[in-house]
């Protein structure tokens, strides 16, 4: 007789981590298989979606979109808002949620960007950018894990300070910098076979990612703590530390993005990251990760992210007013859901 699987031992195919099976006698790999089915139609789906949005580009404003030069700024801008969805989607995967990452890279940026550590050079920068998104997802983790706090206020909390301080910091003035290394790899000289580095850094994160998600402990811990929390003690996982571990990655991949930010505008602001959580949580949800928790695909999320930016990119070029992009961004939304509760009504019959 077969015996079920457990939860923390179920890993997903390429499209993301796999839920808990229900319990019961099945066979070893049905769970897994039925799982990858429906990221691969998913993934295939948001493909179809953004193959369709280049075809409309192309029709709409060919010369433009087209250009080399475009393609390089769609990707280049949703390495920025990808990276923080990387961490997004393990938060949101154990169930939680963070309205703090547009507010951690806005004070990441700005502290980063001050004359003070601008004297440090390159690595002041990047170092600087990387503590203060850890400092702070640190802050939100031992609220959420050890204060017992509810996700949704913690990191509403800190999305309010974050924004105070940063204000702060730079007394509502933008900070320019002067570091001719940071710079530079914003510049076309800097570009790799035609790839900038901004976007070599997003698909390292990317690769990373996808890796300790679907490839490690911490990945399957991270499924069976969004799955079931105590069914997850119990089975001996810490469940606060893992948390806490989450919003100390969130905050690092806005370390990360606040220092990818300042290389692709020159600048610090307090207005930086403005609605990324929005935009975050957004392409994760439509990518397939469950904002109930328990199942994350990080492939999905950063087909979003380009399905988002292209049709930013794309209603930019049309010279479309920003309320139509909401529109239709909230529309996307919505049938994302709508989807995502029809196939998980269609997996538990």
């Amino acid at each position: 007789m077969t015996q079920p699987v457990s939860s923390t031992q179920q890993g997903g195919p390429d499209g993301g981590a796999a839920p808990a099976p229900v319990a019961g006698p099945r066979s070893k790999d049905g769970p897994s298989r039925a799982f990858g089915l429906r990221a691969d139609v998913r993934n295939l789906s948001l493909l179809g979606v953004l193959a369709a949005l280049i075809v409309v580009g192309g029709i709409t404003e060919p010369d433009a979109f087209l250009d080399t030069g475009n393609l390089q700024l769609i990707l280049t801008q949703s390495s920025v808002i990808g990276v923080v969805t990387v961490g997004m989607t393990f938060v949101i995967t154990s169930g939680g949620i963070d309205l703090s990452v547009g507010a951690m890279v806005a004070l990441a940026s700005v502290w980063a960007t001050t004359l003070a550590t601008q004297e440090y050079g390159f690595a002041g920068i990047l170092f600087t950018a990387v503590i203060v998104g850890l400092g702070a997802g640190l802050v939100n983790g031992l609220l959420i894990a050890y204060g017992r706090m509810v996700p949704f206020i913690a990191t509403l909390a800190m999305l309010a300070s974050a924004r105070g301080l940063a204000l702060q910091i730079t007394d509502g003035k933008t900070q320019i910098v002067t570091v001719q290394s940071v710079l530079d790899l914003g510049l076309p000289d800097s570009y790799v076979l035609g790839i900038p580095p901004l976007v070599m850094m997003f698909a390292a994160v990317t690769v990373i990612g996808w890796l300790v998600l679907n490839r490690t402990t911490f990945g399957r811990r991270t499924v069976a703590v969004g799955g079931n929390a105590e069914a997850a003690r119990l089975a001996g996982i810490d469940v606060r530390r893992q948390r806490l571990y989450l919003y100390l990655l969130s905050g690092l991949c806005c370390g990360i993005a606040a220092f990818m930010l300042i290389v692709l505008s020159g600048s610090g602001q307090n207005t930086n990251g403005n609605l990324y959580e929005l935009d975050a949580i957004a392409a994760a949800i439509i990518g397939g990760t469950l904002l109930s928790g328990g199942r994350g695909t990080i492939v999905g999320s950063v087909l979003g992210v380009l399905v988002f930016t292209t049709i930013t990119n794309i209603f930019a070029l049309n010279n479309l007013q920003s309320d139509v992009q909401q529109i239709a961004k909230g529309a996307i939304i919505v049938a994302a859901v709508l989807v995502q509760r029809r196939t998980s009504a269609h997996g538990e019959t």
